[in-house]
């Protein structure tokens, strides 16, 4: 080998080497030899301008940023449910999904610029270390977690890491004014979707499920066989406010209500190709009567449940019209951590009907369906909604049932406060995000001892707000914002919902909305359907 071979030797391999990479990038399936090598596709298109704005733009410009743009553009063009989920987001829809995420178990507030254990998560390790409500987490490690200038994002990231790495916790504990450490391992802590289960009746029982996770379908099932122990043999199925989840658990909670054979729902996608799914002979509750409630926020997963239940004449859909999203989407990764939720097929209730509804006029116009409900009347009178005869089916026992745009409860129960006064409501509820915690932790953190013997059926008795403790959280919330705000007008419900809050940081979020389910118009229409 002479000298300028083996000079040109590397060149060369590098240079095949490379151009190896570009043709790998661009074989596919259905590539011709044509359009092998040509730079003239759509694509390319798009990859020259940002490497001319890269390297050429006078300005330094943030390319990330332009191609994040570019990606919210070209999906805001298909459907407005597919979306991309930046890198920095992922994470937490991630673990939202999963259904847990790996820490200390805790949920804390910053009281005085120190991190605050307002309440300890059921299932994570800071229980099990002793952790209680009210210590002072002062130190992580080697890490100070209390100051003025101290994020929650900053202090998230010293309390999560990796399953099973220790971390030392530095606790001063007011109630006993002492100051120790706690080491304990980081786990897997539960971000619990099934948020209520309890009796309403001698018989019947109450589930309610505010997202389909991976680990919604074990939560259900624990939560029913509790209910079935305390002799529930019906159930009511809360699905109000439900966006949705994953297709596979929902799949398998409505198969515990269906008998083995029956058809839950098929999909289609865009080839044509229809693929259909069955209940199976597990069901652990086929035999009950099942109640379901659905408003105009159940969306997607929630759907499915009503659609194959109601499809199969099994129990009683009740509430208002549904979202009416029928659209399937499926997580793809960019590769650079970022993801897209792409829709790729359709589903369909066992009856054959679509319930998406139109988003022809653009997705602002698309979310904008709650206020025209609004205007229509449709939430407050069933003969408002807008069907369609040729979207009409029916069901196995001659039940009329529509699609193209929701489902139709059975049992209609109208929204009971007026649009003005739900907008009236927002706007206090806005005005007191994080006070009515922050108030309710001031209290207990006084005087722990007062309720640390007491049950949560005693308390759930004994303790009521009085008209003292409301007008002492109005000066309270007053102080804070800075300006007087009355709240007179909504006595009943505040008072309502600062015991809620007393509960969750007492006894958890069961008995939470346990407390705000009192006087409910859907369950009382629930409990009036299964005495008749």
């Amino acid at each position: 080998m002479n000298k300028t071979t083996q000079y040109l030797l590397p060149v060369i391999i590098a240079a095949a080497v490379a151009a190896g990479v570009f043709i790998g990038g661009k074989l596919n399936f259905s590539a011709t030899p044509e359009t092998l090598f040509s730079s003239n596709t759509s694509k390319d298109k798009l990859n020259r301008l940002i490497d001319y704005i890269d390297y050429e733009y006078v300005d330094d410009v943030d390319v990330d940023s332009i191609v994040d743009v570019t990606v919210m553009n070209i999906l805001e063009n298909l459907d407005p449910h597919s979306v991309y989920i930046p890198s920095e987001e992922e994470k937490r829809v991630s673990e939202n999904m999963q259904g847990d995420f790996v820490g200390v178990g805790i949920r804390f507030d910053m009281i005085n610029d120190t991190l605050t254990v307002v309440r300890t998560l059921e299932g994570g390790p800071s229980v099990a270390a002793g952790i209680k409500a009210g210590d002072r987490i002062l130190m992580a490690d080697t890490d100070t977690l209390y100051g003025k200038n101290m994020r929650n994002t900053d202090i998230i990231s010293k309390l999560k890491g990796t399953e099973n790495t220790s971390v030392n916790l530095k606790i001063y504990r007011k109630q006993t004014n002492e100051e120790f450490n706690i080491n304990l391992k980081r786990a897997k802590v539960p971000i619990k979707s099934v948020v209520a289960y309890y009796m309403l009746t001698d018989d019947l029982g109450y589930i309610k499920i505010n997202r389909f996770a991976e680990t919604s379908y074990d939560e259900f099932v624990e939560a029913l066989a509790i209910l079935k122990q305390k002799g529930a043999k019906n159930l009511t199925l809360d699905l109000r406010n439900n966006p949705g989840g994953i297709l596979d658990v929902t799949r398998s909670i409505a198969d515990e209500f269906l008998k083995d054979g029956k058809l839950i729902l098929f999909t289609k996608n865009k080839k044509g190709e229809i693929d259909k799914y069955f209940a199976t002979d597990e069901g652990e509750f086929e035999d009950g009567e099942i109640y379901v409630l659905i408003n105009e926020k159940s969306a997607s997963a929630s759907e499915i449940i009503a659609g194959a239940l109601q499809d199969n004449d099994k129990g009683v859909i009740v509430g208002r019209r549904s979202f009416g999203k029928g659209l399937v989407q499926r997580p793809m990764p960019l590769g650079d951590g970022s993801v897209v939720r792409l829709t790729i097929s359709r589903y369909y209730t066992p009856t054959g009907r679509s319930i998406q509804r139109s988003y022809k006029k653009g997705n602002k116009d698309y979310f904008d369906d709650y206020y025209d409900r609004f205007k229509s009347g449709e939430l407050k009178s069933m003969d408002s909604i807008k069907v369609a005869d040729s979207l009409k089916f029916k069901t196995p026992k001659g039940k009329i049932v529509y699609g193209g745009g929701g489902i139709i409860p059975d049992v209609f129960v109208p929204l009971a406060r007026s649009p003005e006064e739900l907008s009236l409501e927002r706007g206090l509820r806005s005005k007191m995000v994080g006070f009515i915690d922050d108030f309710v932790f001031d209290k207990l953190d006084k005087d722990r001892a007062i309720y640390s013997n007491m049950s949560f059926e005693e308390f759930m008795n004994k303790f009521n707000v009085s008209d003292d403790l409301l007008i002492e959280y109005t000066d309270y919330l007053s102080e804070k914002r800075g300006q007087r705000i009355y709240i007179e007008k909504y006595a009943a419900q505040m008072k309502r919902h600062i015991k809620a809050v007393f509960i969750e940081q007492l006894f958890g979020v069961n008995g939470y909305q346990q407390e705000l389910n009192k006087n409910d118009e859907m369950i009382e229409k629930v409990i009036e359907l299964h005495g008749n």
